[in-house]
């Protein structure tokens, strides 16, 4: 169906485009430590432990939305990485992420929890090895938007409190 190929090309174009960023901040310009003294300077403390969450966090989400591997729980890593980028560096620069805004952040999570309502599709490991199950009915409709939105806000809101400390303003 026209609708199984679409979804298939969003999956692994939203996945990959997350999990290059993760495989960006391992391995491209600062790697690990460029990444770890940016999350410091932004107020993500200790910057090394972020840096490799996130990075780890961006590769798994992507690679597994682009599989279509249990969908839901990747979506929630899209919803909980953009929703702490938004939070800590986006939210004052308005919308437009021509001004550094958090329009992007806004689609690439959006996008996640709708393919976790649609799931992911007839060519994907979730229809592969699931379907036919009780378990498949998990990893789309409601419930896969609710796990994905509310595991995703979990873990952006615990991580927020947790460990986000806003640099002092200056001047």
């Amino acid at each position: 169906m026209a609708s199984d190929v679409a979804i298939l090309i969003l999956r692994v174009v939203l996945g990959l485009t997350m999990a290059a960023h993760g495989y960006n901040k391992f391995f491209g310009g600062g790697r690990i430590p460029g990444t770890a003294g940016w999350f410091e300077s932004i107020g993500m403390k200790p910057g090394a432990f972020h840096a490799r969450v996130a990075a780890g966090t961006e590769m798994a989400a992507g690679i597994g939305l682009a599989l279509g591997l249990l969908t839901p729980v990747p979506a929630a890593g899209f919803v909980a990485l953009m929703l702490v980028a938004a939070w800590t560096v986006h939210r004052f620069n308005g919308f437009f992420i021509v001004k550094e805004g958090w329009e992007y952040n806004l689609i690439l999570a959006t996008a996640a929890v709708a393919i976790a309502g649609t799931g992911a599709g007839r060519y994907s490991l979730d229809h592969l090895l699931f379907a036919g199950t009780g378990f498949y009915d998990l990893l789309h409709g409601w419930c896969g938007m609710v796990i994905a939105v509310l595991l995703g806000l979990a873990g952006a809101i615990g991580q927020l409190v947790i460990f986000y400390r806003p640099p002092a303003k200056t001047g």
